[in-house]
């Protein structure tokens, strides 16, 4: 079968804060040969990634929710395969400093700023071109977020490309400029399901890490050097099954090699992620309402807090300078 693109209009927002309702498109990248992905311009999201398993029958392996309207309803959607951003992880008491400057952000985590905020980059509609090329479909997605959008210096021009190939590789690229100094880490949010329903507990997990990030009861990192992981249960560099355990973990990745490795036993499909980020995101969606343990989110991207963390790798993006992330998901049965 020859590759397609496909388009069509599945809905309108409702509008937030004062924005207009705008219609929501949902673009279908078809190669033909078994691999398909279906992304919505709210949120750049991720809705459906369809994948065969070792039969050859095609599931969706990302949770979905039933309809526009569910997307839109934050108590029904955790940032269900959205584009994260303008900060993809937790920022503590809301605040950090650029060149002696304090900036508050939203605070939408109790005291502190997660995920961009209550207004971050999942709740707006994307501008939307798709384009093919040798095979490769891709579909680009633009969203500009203005100078204090959630508290954040600086209009920010945001860019998210999916691409995907025959060879059954999913890429998400990411780049961002800015007209003043201001922090950028942006991420997807899909929760991963190879058995394409039921729970993730029999799914085998590897993580190419020896450290992890040491939380407090708040989920905000605590001073000090990472965790050494070593013999532990949250040692993951030999694959072991995800279980019924709690995983909220962020995970230094030990070399650009390769991040992670998903496995389902039953179906045979499998999924090895590969990034430029310096850590990997684990969270096994046991807070997710209706749907515990339904997904596991593998979120690529920077460390948590990194804004008010010297020891952390930074986040900072200057003008003049282009914001740029890769992760690609490999898809295979076996």
């Amino acid at each position: 079968m020859a590759a397609t693109i496909r388009r069509e209009t599945i809905g309108t927002t409702a509008g937030h804060r004062g924005q207009k309702p705008t219609d929501v498109d949902a673009y279908t990248l078809d190669t033909g040969e078994g691999l398909a992905v279906v992304v919505w311009t709210y949120g750049a999201g991720l809705v459906e990634v369809l994948v065969p398993d070792r039969e050859g029958r095609t599931g969706n392996v990302v949770v979905r929710l039933p309809d526009l309207d569910a997307y839109q309803d934050r108590a029904a959607n955790p940032y269900v395969g959205s584009t994260v951003g303008r900060y993809c992880r937790c920022v503590a008491d809301g605040r950090f400093r650029l060149d002696g400057v304090e900036h508050r952000l939203d605070r939408n985590d109790g005291a502190h700023h997660i995920h961009g905020g209550s207004l971050g980059f999942d709740r707006y509609v994307w501008e939307a071109e798709a384009e093919r090329s040798d095979g490769l479909l891709s579909l680009r997605l633009r969203l500009d977020s203005p100078d204090g959008d959630q508290g954040y210096p600086g209009a920010l021009r945001a860019e998210v490309r999916y691409q995907v190939s025959p060879d059954g590789s999913l890429a998400f690229e990411y780049r961002a400029t800015t007209t003043a100094s201001t922090l950028v880490g942006l991420t997807n949010h899909a929760f991963w399901n190879l058995a394409g329903g039921g729970l993730i507990d029999d799914h085998v997990l590897a993580v190419n890490s020896s450290r992890a990030v040491v939380f407090d009861d708040q989920l905000i990192p605590v001073a000090g050097p990472p965790a050494d992981l070593t013999g532990s249960r949250l040692d993951h560099r030999v694959p072991k099954p995800v279980g019924d355990r709690k995983l909220d973990n962020c995970f230094l990745l030990d070399d650009p090699a390769w991040a992670a490795e998903l496995h389902d036993p039953a179906s045979g499909r499998t999924m090895r992620v590969v990034t430029d980020q310096p850590a990997v995101g684990v969270y096994s969606a046991d807070g997710f309402t209706g749907r515990r343990r339904s997904g596991l989110c593998l979120e690529t991207g920077p460390l948590p807090d990194a804004p008010n963390r010297d020891d952390y790798p930074p986040v900072r993006l200057d003008p003049g300078e282009t914001y740029r992330h890769r992760t690609v998901h490999h898809f295979s049965a076996r």
